[in-house]
């Protein structure tokens, strides 16, 4: 879930695309308008169906120790984990066929529910491996990923197959009116035979087979595709003459130093991963050397080498074509955007469009203010570099000036108020050593409600670069309590890469890592919100997913968390309103660059997965694709192709890159209620928003949510607002 980059266009957002209001509401009692007694006799019904069975490997047994048992992250290895993901397959594989064969009638709680149950060992061993792989990536976990990707694959394809399963599910979908199920109970199992549907358990026996066969080879692809980046961004460029330092930040510089003696070379190493490359575009004076890190940052994936990603994108573009025709779908977007609030491609693009041409015109005015300073022509190298320069010009701002008032610790702080306010959370440290770790990074605070004590669950903040770990930040979630068998506590934690200051040193991070760490906290907070009955019903649709997330960034620049945490490294006085007044007069600045180099990600990938025949030369496609809609030779996409993780790691965000921008709308939208009520923590909203937009997760439709929420659809002109475009 990586952090937002921007947009919008004109009208209402839900009436430009025509989402219906699907909304099932919701029964009073718990959240699925059932009684605890209601729920726990279900429950019951649903155990005694699945077989009695006892795991043999470790990491597939239940979780032990404090806080209703904890991720037994020392016990955990690379090969403990394969053993225990073919068992956990096996395991789930018993429990899908008593379901699929119980001589009883089909219901709600003897298939729905048992559904919800069966697999629960083997989830818990792929969460420890989904944080090993990402985290720690080491050459182990390497492998073990390239051998049970297919295995976890064919197991996916075989619950779906599953003939007799399917047909249970469809029936108690079908009969749902009949027997009486709460909006919730029918949402689940209408989703469920949809979700079977559209992926292939209608089909014959012969499209089974191809549609298995395509779908092991993407997970084998997806795989490579991921490992590949990660092993191109495991390189850097080394600086050798200070020289080639000057103009960086201080902080920066120290880094670059930090991470030259980690990897034993002299001088300074320019990692090559955004949070490092970025600085160096923005302030180094060295536009040779800015051209090099460039080159080598944009190319990742793109080098003729081994790990060249060319090759298994056309595979993946290949397959996904394939299989859409196989599931009666014109090509990957239609199939793709089924379950989205979009609905279809045609509508993504809409919204997109309208805000393309707007973009690439704000782009050329600001390449003709950065000419003018720079007395020639502006290369993508140059264009961070001198936008700084325009700043300090127009706005007398200086980013240089505002990375003294961000240390690490005290953003973190700022987070852990903002949830207090808006949502009553409370985060204290767990003591070193209480609590088992992956990392020595990595830090544990337990998560109380303020006003009854309540203990909620633990978060988890991993917030350093290694080797191994993949780039950017994002949000993952151990453990979630579910109403249906007891409920729990939430287990969530928040990665990034900031690169590690000198020893004693406070780490000072920008403005704009400031927002993507209260960002990526507000997909923890989302899941923290959780008051979902059925684990079916936890996953949002792609577009709306981020929305929750992008909201959160607004409040970093609210005076209460200024004052209260963003102090002067050196100084300890909290930001001057002199200074936040500079940064909301060029709030909009520089925003044909954002705009553009994001939405351009955003418009290939649609590109890419709208064509009935994929392309073969990735590298001419995407050139010829961007060449049709007129991207500026002064801007490099944000994510080329041949790195893009979004959109080859797996299908989440393919044909849906388009959904920051989608969310944005909701988050601009939303961030002017909180404005226009005179408090942006007003206490009525924001237990609104935590009830609804939050705690809900996708147990109603989302388009029908944010109407009870803010009592009408978005107004997209607020982010046109926000972003500085015509409103009309």
């Amino acid at each position: 879930m990586d952090r937002r980059q921007l947009l919008a266009a004109g009208g209402s957002l839900f009436a430009l695309t025509g989402c219906a209001n699907m909304g099932m509401g919701m029964g009073g009692g718990s959240p699925a308008g059932l009684s605890p007694e209601a729920l726990a006799r279900d429950a019951e019904i649903a155990r005694a169906v699945l077989p009695q069975q006892t795991p043999r490997a470790e990491l597939l047994q239940k979780w032990t120790g404090p806080y209703e048992g904890v991720p037994p992250w020392p016990s955990v290895t690379a090969d403990k984990l394969k053993v225990a993901i073919v068992e956990g397959i096996e395991l789930q594989r018993a429990e899908v066929n008593a379901i699929a064969d119980n001589p009883e009638p089909p219901t709600f709680a003897n298939t729905m529910v048992a559904m919800q149950m069966a697999g629960e060992p083997l989830g818990r061993a792929l969460s420890l491996f989904g944080v090993m792989s990402s985290n720690i990536g080491s050459a182990d976990y390497q492998a073990v990923q390239r051998e049970v990707s297919p295995l976890l694959s064919a197991a996916s394809d075989e619950t779906t197959f599953n003939a007799r399963l399917f047909a249970r599910i469809k029936a108690v979908a079908d009969g749902a009116r009949a027997a009486g199920l709460t909006p919730e109970q029918t949402r689940i199992a209408e989703r469920s035979r949809d979700s079977f549907t559209r992926n292939g358990a209608a089909l014959d026996a012969a499209g089974k087979a191809e549609l298995g066969r395509i779908n092991s080879a993407l997970s084998s692809a997806f795989t490579r595709f991921g490992q590949a980046v990660v092993a191109d961004e495991n390189t850097w460029t080394v600086l050798t003459d200070e020289s080639q330092t000057a103009g960086l930040p201080a902080s920066n510089k120290a880094a670059a130093a930090a991470a030259a003696r980690d990897r034993d070379l002299e001088g300074w190493a320019i990692v090559n991963t955004r949070s490092s490359v970025d600085p160096y575009l923005s302030f180094a004076d060295d536009r040779a050397m800015r051209e090099q890190v460039w080159r080598k940052f944009v190319n990742r994936g793109d080098n003729g080498n081994a790990n060249d990603t060319n090759a298994t994108i056309a595979e993946i573009v290949k397959l996904r074509a394939e299989r859409a025709r196989l599931l009666g779908y014109d090509h990957h977007a239609e199939w793709r955007m089924q379950d989205t609030m979009a609905k279809t491609p045609e509508a993504a693009m809409d919204l997109m469009m309208r805000v393309w041409e707007p973009a690439k015109a704000r782009v050329a005015e600001e390449v003709a203010d950065m000419r003018a300073i720079a007395g020639h022509d502006i290369e993508p190298w140059d264009y961070l570099y001198y936008a700084e320069k325009v700043r300090k010009q127009k706005y007398d701002l200086d980013q240089n000036e505002l990375k003294p008032y961000f240390e690490l610790n005290a953003v973190k702080r700022g987070a852990f108020y903002m949830a207090e306010r808006l949502y009553g959370y409370t985060f204290t440290p767990v003591p070193a050593g209480s609590v088992p770790v992956f990392h020595p990074d990595v830090e544990v605070f337990e998560v109380k409600d303020k006003a009854s004590g309540r203990h909620i669950g633990l978060f988890y903040s991993d917030d350093f670069a290694r080797p191994g770990k993949r780039s950017g930040a994002w949000m993952t979630s151990y453990r979630l309590g579910w109403a249906y068998d007891g409920g729990g506590n939430q287990l969530v934690s928040n990665n990034n890469n900031f690169i590690k200051a000198e020893a004693g040193q406070p780490l000072l991070i920008s403005l704009d890592d400031a927002e993507t760490l209260f960002h990526e906290f507000g997909h923890a907070l989302h899941y923290l919100s959780y008051k979902v009955t059925y684990p079916s019903l936890g996953g949002t649709p792609r577009d709306y997913v981020e929305y929750p997330s992008q909201v959160h960034e607004h409040w970093v620049l609210s005076r209460p968390i200024l004052d209260g945490f963003m102090k002067h490294v050196e100084t300890g006085q909290p930001m001057p309103q002199e200074l936040v007044d500079k940064i909301e007069a060029a709030s909009t600045f520089n925003q044909g660059y954002a705009t553009v180099s994001y939405l351009s990600s955003a418009l290939v990938d649609m590109d890419l997965h709208t064509r009935a025949t994929p392309p073969t030369d990735i590298d001419a496609f995407e050139r010829e694709s961007l060449a049709r809609y007129g991207m500026p030779d002064e801007i490099v996409m944000r994510h080329r192709l041949p790195q893009f993780n979004h959109l080859f790691t797996s299908d989440a965000y393919s044909a849906g890159y388009y959904s920051y921008l989608w969310s944005e709308v909701m988050d601009a939208d939303t961030w002017a209620y909180f404005e226009q009520s005179g408090d942006v923590f007003n206490p009525e909203i924001a237990s609104k928003y935590k009830a609804i937009i939050l705690a809900e997760g996708n147990t109603t439709d989302r388009g029908e949510a944010y109407r009870r929420f803010r009592g009408r659809d978005p107004d997209v002109a607020a982010l046109l607002r926000v972003r500085g475009f015509p409103v009309n």
